[in-house]
């Protein structure tokens, strides 16, 4: 008896893993972490510099509380974003309640590597293109807000973001063709 129960098992497992069942589901780390809702999306006076994509009236947007968990070569999107006055990242930087040159070597991270503040003013390394760079923590890249003024009327950030201003794209060697989102890996520094 025992023995005609574990080949049903196997099959469920085995058709539940390669996604033709639905009796059980199995995510890999970089899946653990789910959308925890959805923002309705509302336009207005989106500031588009650097492509910035800009909110739809209607459009639902994935929101997240969580990022996937960080390791010594985190995997993520590197998204360019200005951090001086009236740049696109929407207002000053949520560490430190100012506003930061191009020049600086600055990142926002998304909600969940933000982790309630707890990097900021931190250095992480982030590599790319065969280069590493250090860049300091000094915003939040919310995952959970957006198509608000506050927000320069974008949508909320994906939860695998760093945006990084033009001065760590530029020390990473990246192109300008390329500039915009590239895939990289980050650890704490």
């Amino acid at each position: 008896m025992v023995m005609s129960y574990i080949p049903s098992f196997l099959l469920a497992l085995l058709l539940a893993s390669s996604g033709h069942g639905s009796c059980f589901h199995f995510t890999s780390l970089a899946e653990a972490c789910s959308p925890s809702g959805q923002l309705v999306g509302k336009s207005g006076n989106c500031n588009t510099e650097n492509d910035s994509e800009c909110c739809e009236d209607g459009k639902m947007y994935d929101q997240y509380l969580c990022s996937p968990p960080v390791t010594g070569a985190t995997s993520a999107r590197m998204t360019i974003n200005s951090f001086e006055e009236g740049g696109d990242g929407g207002g000053p930087s949520e560490c430190d309640g100012q506003s930061h040159s191009d020049n600086e070597r600055v990142v926002a991270l998304s909600t969940g590597w933000y982790n309630q503040g707890s990097r900021c003013g931190n250095n992480i390394r982030i590599n790319a293109n065969g280069n590493s760079v250090l860049a300091k923590v000094v915003d939040e890249c919310d995952s959970v807000h957006g198509c608000d003024d506050e927000h320069a009327f974008q949508p909320p950030c994906h939860n695998n973001i760093v945006d990084a201003s033009r001065a760590v794209w530029t020390d990473l060697g990246i192109p300008d063709s390329q500039i915009g989102d590239y895939q990289i890996t980050w650890s704490d520094a």
